[in-house]
């Protein structure tokens, strides 16, 4: 005799339907973490580069976990965004291993230029999700900023030492936002600045393939237009300090108390002591 099949109970009227389990934040990290020493296993940079890659791992976690400690979970342009933190530790990792002779160069190559291909759609995830927000562009802005850096020490090895300042040039300009405060005021949106931070990666892909005759030209040319690139926004941000200075105090005491703090990068853009996780312009 067969056995009768049991029949589900239709779900109450006017209730909702239950929503399918979503991970948090901390089974996200942790999936990232574990992403990223498979990674490492499969791209078998050596000693020096494991050493590097696990460490890389583990900061990433300590570091997001911070930044994200008000947030429930992820969105999905984080996710994204999260792909290419995996993707720029095996760049450590195997930016390491080839210093050290053990890890070859395709890898690296293809390892980086994905994550600047998915530099294109985290953004655009954000915008058509209505997930646009502070904490997800500052994320996306470190995420590349370690990969140029990454990226910098490789082409470094063979161009020369000069090549560092692409890298270094994002962190300096960090160190000095936290002496100088209205370095942290929030910018204009500028395609160019972002066309500018797009050659920098491309530059510096090429120039480490090496598939390029007088690759150290066109790297060259890349810090230089960085160079105009920040160069231009601290001349602006520098002039917009000296029209708040100029703001009359007969204003009136809210609106220009709250005027002067946005304009030096002091209210939501910029704390009055700096902090490792504050917002940076650039």
């Amino acid at each position: 005799m067969t056995r009768p099949m049991a029949l589900p109970r239709p779900a109450p009227a006017g209730l909702p339907a239950p929503r399918r389990p979503r991970l948090t934040r901390g089974p996200e990290l942790a999936a990232a973490v574990a992403a990223q020493l498979a990674l490492l296993a499969l791209l078998r940079p050596g000693h020096a580069g494991l050493a590097v890659g696990v460490g890389y791992a583990l900061a990433s976690w300590a570091l997001l976990t911070a930044a994200f400690r008000r947030r429930r979970a992820l969105g999905p342009a984080d996710h994204v965004t999260l792909a290419r933190v995996v993707l720029t530790g095996g760049v450590a990792a195997l930016v390491a291993g080839h210093l050290t002779g053990d890890a070859g160069l395709w890898p690296l190559v293809a390892a980086a230029s994905a994550a600047l291909v998915l530099d294109g759609v985290d953004g655009r995830v954000a915008r058509r999700t209505g997930t646009v927000s502070r904490l997800g562009a500052r994320f996306d802005m470190e995420t590349d900023a370690v990969l140029v850096l990454v990226l910098s020490v490789e082409v470094a090895r063979t161009a020369g030492l000069w090549v560092l300042a692409i890298g270094a040039m994002r962190y300096a300009f960090g160190a000095a936002a936290w002496t100088a405060p209205w370095l942290r005021a929030e910018l204009r949106p500028s395609v160019a600045r972002k066309a500018v931070a797009v050659v920098q990666g491309v530059a510096l892909v090429v120039a480490a393939s090496g598939v390029v005759p007088h690759s150290g030209a066109l790297v060259a040319a890349a810090l230089a237009l960085l160079v105009w690139s920040f160069g231009r926004d601290v001349a602006w941000l520098a002039k917009r300090r000296r029209t708040a200075d100029r703001v009359p105090a007969a204003v009136g005491e809210a609106q220009g108390t709250q005027e002067n703090r946005t304009i030096r990068g002091r209210g939501t853009d910029g704390a009055r002591r700096a902090r490792l996780l504050d917002p940076v312009a650039r």
